[in-house]
């Protein structure tokens, strides 16, 4: 879809200038392109999500979603790619999800997209389901399960306690059935950590160890300057994006807040330092976003297209940004960074689907693990959408980011490394 398309009412549908004129009604924001960058994502997010929750709150998500394998593909079950759409986009959409409920075209978009992720929830752990998600057999079941139960974490009111008991019951057996797995020593530690700290969240029976363990070896995994290690040696990707920062930063926060033991640390403190760094991070990836809005195509997983800028969404969205990147910098750079990923055609399948690639559809940069449920990871990249409209974080005035400054011969700030 080009550009022009986004910005027009055939991207969001017929409600599309309902919704702009009910959002600056409702926010009394200043005209600016502000306004526009959030319903920018705000149709994206819509864009993500319609076509999987209709048909999965029907049961339906199987029958219609045809799978896409990439060309390395191991040979693994693919019915593992439901999962993964699911759980995926469900992380991505819960902050949004779980905003105060109103009589605007984006409050109603919210309440009818809440109720198909509930009832979403119910078919994928209920075995009559058509759409019962594959917990069994291949341990991709523990990865996409730890985003599943992530967006529980981060919309608790909307997205858990509304569950009827029996959909509960069945959503922890499923989760804890999956301690089955053995887990390998790489990033796969924090899912089995993001579980747990779900279940102490819900004062759930749940493992210690998994959480304390894994908040250890992530540490140590640290080689300075903000950037973690996946495993024993260095690679240049964005996992850090995609898994290290935000699964750290989110399972520590339910150990502080549930008062969860840890021998010989504090929490809070590995709290406070995960962030600190975490903020270092941010800064290098707000600097890797060139003047025109792209930024390096490194490393496996790249068609989790803007993924990669999970980080600085989460820290916005918890207004913990570095006092160096001021939010209208922010903004400026990762709508940048949008537009030139998801203006390109070939991003969705006819039928609305996502496809694998970096910049439209390009399957041959698909990884041996990514089939086009892998995708729905990049609605990471909308957790913004988690501040209303009238939030600073949108109304406040644009910026140019650090690239576009340094290539406008404009004045940029130097880069050092730091020592935490």
């Amino acid at each position: 879809m080009e550009r022009r398309n986004f910005m027009r009412a055939a991207a969001f549908g017929s409600a599309l200038p309902a919704l702009l004129v009910a959002n600056q009604a409702a926010t009394a924001a200043p005209a600016s392109t502000a306004g526009r960058e959030r319903d920018y994502l705000l149709s994206l997010l819509r864009k993500m999500a319609e076509p999987v929750l209709e048909p999965m709150s029907k049961g339906e998500l199987k029958k219609k979603f045809a799978l896409e394998l990439s060309p390395t593909w191991d040979g693994r079950d693919p019915s593992v790619a439901y999962l993964e759409c699911f759980g995926r986009l469900m992380s991505g959409i819960a902050p949004w999800l779980a905003l105060p409920a109103d009589e605007t075209a984006e409050g109603k978009l919210r309440q009818r997209l809440q109720q198909q992720a509930l009832q979403s929830y119910a078919n994928s752990v209920d075995p009559k389901s058509p759409d019962y998600l594959t917990w069994k057999g291949h341990g991709q079941a523990l990865v996409d399960s730890a985003y599943f139960t992530n967006a529980l974490m981060r919309a608790p009111k909307v997205l858990w306690e509304p569950l009827d008991a029996a959909t509960k019951a069945r959503i922890v057996a499923e989760i804890k059935g999956l301690r089955r797995i053995e887990v390998p020593y790489i990033n796969w530690l924090l899912f089995a950590a993001m579980n747990e700290a779900w279940l102490l969240s819900i004062d759930e029976e749940h493992d210690p160890m998994r959480m304390n363990g894994a908040i250890r070896k992530i540490n140590e995994w640290y080689i300075g300057d903000g950037w973690i290690k996946d495993g024993q040696d260095f690679h240049f990707d964005y996992y850090a994006s995609y898994v290290m920062y935000p699964m750290l930063i989110e399972i520590l926060e339910v150990l502080v807040a549930r008062k969860g033991a840890f021998w010989n640390a504090k929490p809070e403190e590995l709290l406070a330092q995960a962030t600190k760094r975490a903020q270092r991070y941010c800064e290098h990836l707000e600097r890797f976003v060139g003047p025109e809005g792209s930024y390096p195509p490194i490393g496996r997983s790249l068609t989790y297209r803007t993924a990669v800028f999970q980080p600085l969404a989460l820290l916005a969205w918890r207004k913990q940004l570095p006092a160096s990147l001021p939010e209208g910098q922010v903004r400026s750079a990762v709508h940048a960074a949008h537009t030139a990923i998801w203006d390109a055609p070939g991003n969705f399948t006819k039928d609305g689907f996502l496809t694998i690639g970096f910049r439209g559809h390009q399957p041959e940069l698909g990884d041996w693990y990514s089939n086009n449920g892998s995708m729905y990871i990049a609605s990471a990249g909308l957790l913004a959408l988690g501040l209303p409209a009238g939030d600073s974080y949108w109304t406040s005035p644009a910026q140019d980011w650090t690239q576009k400054k340094a290539f406008s011969s404009s004045r940029f700030p130097k880069d050092y490394p730091v020592n935490y």
